[in-house]
């Protein structure tokens, strides 16, 4: 973990000790609540079909509707932190999200539950832009262990979220309580972003010059095709992977349970890879070690799913899976400013989103049209080739402020 030492700010003195912990615990306990309102719906998702009367395919726009708000929301998140600043931005946003959550869980239509989850998504679609922006001006030399924090805690919130649900409805009888019960641990998140205070110069962390013109870069399409490919392949995983492990004979139980294992593997990979890329002079080696993990994987589930090795695939994909935190990481080594990273990061999450939301629909769509599960890996394999293309690309020394002279972000 990072030290209070360590943090340093742009013309500006050192944070005492305990703002700079409080910044920590801030980034921290944010990115834990950045999923739960993603991944509390899944795993209930027929307790709210039967409850709100929701058709198919409302339930169908429901889960495609995280995809939507991280790519809409977080193309406002750059403008809105250099109006009020990172922190104001995702203060607003936590709080935000749990009046979302009540909200939602206690509405009595589709509509208005569909409306109120748009609520509850504000804080992970702009934290996704905002925290980097964070990490590149007040943790300029650390910004491996920042992530590495960050990223990890956006697991564990993910795996929680999916895991803890299903206990609280039982616990309490409904699923109502068991949706509202995460604006808790968002509440919570507030605290240490209300108790921080950033000095007068730099109240409104984040709201430096804009960088123009930005999808005039080679490196920003990169990006953006990278993460795109990366989150496409996750969402198409966690959408129909236990529905094609029971279709090759393994029962529910254990196909849930294999989608737990693959989700719990992320954890400590996605702690260790943001401080290894970092401390590298090169990051290309540790995508590529990454990245070949994809195909195995993939192919070892694609041909033998479902038997006793199965286990073994979902580990492999579960590492694979670490080169979202190292995309993480490298919004802010492949930036010379905090303008630059929040224009990699929100360019590349905001049309990454909307190219990975295609990626489900198109598996569904392959599967209903063929009846089997052939096209769908050769689409997840085509995915793969354009991931490791543009991969290849931002692992490289650039800059994109290079690409970019034209403009002066400092």
């Amino acid at each position: 973990m990072t030290t209070a030492a360590e943090i340093e700010r742009p013309n500006a003195t050192r944070a005492p000790i305990l703002g700079a912990w409080m910044l920590v615990a801030g980034v921290v306990l944010a990115a834990f609540n950045f999923r739960t309102a993603v991944t509390s719906v899944g795993v209930l998702l027929s307790e709210l079909q039967a409850g709100l009367g929701m058709s198919e395919t409302v339930a169908g726009v429901l889960t495609t509707l995280p995809v939507v708000a991280f790519a809409a929301l977080g193309a406002f998140a750059p403008r809105l932190t250099r109006r009020f600043g990172a922190r104001a931005v995702i203060t607003f946003a936590l709080l935000g999200m749990s009046v979302g959550l009540v909200a939602r869980a206690y509405a009595g239509h589709a509509a208005l539950f569909l409306l109120f989850s748009l609520l509850a998504l504000a804080a992970g679609a702009i934290g996704n832009v905002a925290v980097p922006v964070i990490v590149k001006e007040y943790f300029p030399h650390a910004i491996g262990r920042m992530t590495t924090a960050y990223s990890a805690m956006l697991a564990i919130g993910t795996s929680v979220g999916a895991f803890a649900t299903v206990p609280i409805e039982r616990w309490s009888g409904d699923w109502r309580v068991a949706l509202a019960a995460w604006a808790v641990p968002s509440l919570l998140a507030v605290v240490p972003w209300l108790l921080w205070r950033p000095g007068a110069k730099h109240a409104r962390a984040g709201n430096g010059a804009r960088l123009h013109g930005v999808w005039r870069s080679r490196l920003a399409w990169a990006m953006l095709l990278a993460f795109g490919t990366q989150s496409a392949i996750a969402y198409i995983l966690m959408g129909w992977l236990t529905a094609y492990l029971r279709s090759e004979g393994m029962d529910a139980a254990a196909a849930g349970a294999m989608l737990g294992l693959f989700t719990l593997v992320q954890i400590p990979v996605f702690m260790a890879v943001p401080t290894i890329a970092a401390r590298s002079r090169s990051q290309r080696p540790v995508f590529l070690v990454l990245a070949v993990c994809y195909p195995v994987s993939i192919a070892g589930i694609w041909a033998f799913g479902g038997g006793a090795s199965t286990w073994v695939w979902m580990v492999l994909l579960g590492a694979a899976m670490a080169v979202f935190p190292l995309i993480l990481t490298l919004f802010g080594l492949r930036a010379r400013t905090p303008a630059g990273t929040a224009a990699l990061s929100s360019f590349a999450q905001s049309g990454g989103y909307l190219f990975a939301g295609i990626g489900p629909f198109a598996v569904g769509w392959l599967h209903g049209l063929t009846g089997a599960w052939t096209f769908p890996f050769v689409l997840i394999f085509v995915l793969l080739g354009l991931h490791v293309f543009a991969g290849l690309y931002i692992t490289g020394d650039r800059y994109i402020e290079d690409e970019l002279p034209q403009t002066n972000p400092r």
